[in-house]
């Protein structure tokens, strides 16, 4: 029996929310642990090179490896309270782009497409140590921004304190808590917050 052409075509297998392995190994995990508890830890973590996991055996979250990096814990309670949010804005991203939707499990590993793996990583970092009171603004003001925007803010925090523990309450990433966790935030005030931690020059331009 002849196949036909469409079912020779097979499409990239796509994991998790938008993870297409077979396009680009770059991508972020998010692990998910099997407690519930408020102070449970959820972590984060970039990684360069894809590996199959199993049953048996998850993918490994390293500290810091070569080909992968830890990016921020969080404590479950803390996730919770961005998980829906999250969940919303990228699968309505994933829509646009002819994708299957995806959710987060109560447990386990879920592959994060990079670019919105990048776009999370900013949010997190924002509210790792905030208030908890603050997080629905800081989640306001991170869907207020256009993908670019947060593309660029990774790019900046991670190149200085990327680092899930060596950069934690440092520079970009305590300038992010600000600038997120206040409201409102427009192009203006996010470049005059940023430069009053001498990240960015103050261009006056509003």
């Amino acid at each position: 029996m002849a196949v036909s052409k469409k079912a020779a075509a097979k499409k990239p297998q796509l994991l998790g929310f938008g993870f297409q392995p077979a396009l680009s190994e770059h991508y972020f995990l998010l692990t998910l642990p099997k407690s519930k508890g408020a102070e449970a830890e959820v972590t984060l973590s970039e990684h360069f090179e894809w590996t199959e996991p199993t049953a048996e055996v998850p993918i490994p979250v390293p500290i810091n490896a070569v080909n992968a990096h830890l990016r921020v814990i969080l404590r479950r309670a803390i996730w919770d309270e961005i998980a829906e949010d999250v969940k919303a804005e990228f699968n309505r991203r994933l829509r646009v782009y002819g994708l299957k939707t995806a959710k987060w499990p109560v447990s386990g590993q879920v592959p994060i497409d990079r670019t919105l793996g990048k776009e999370l990583c900013v949010l997190a970092w924002a509210v790792e140590d905030c208030d908890p009171a603050l997080i629905p603004t800081a989640v306001r003001n991170w869907l207020g921004l256009v993908p670019e925007e947060r593309w660029w803010l990774y790019t900046m925090t991670n190149a200085a304190t990327g680092h899930a523990l060596n950069g934690k309450g440092k520079g970009w990433r305590k300038a992010l808590r600000y600038a997120l966790t206040e409201n409102p935030v427009s192009e203006g005030l996010m470049q005059r917050r940023l430069s009053e931690f001498e990240l960015v020059p103050n261009t006056g331009k509003e």
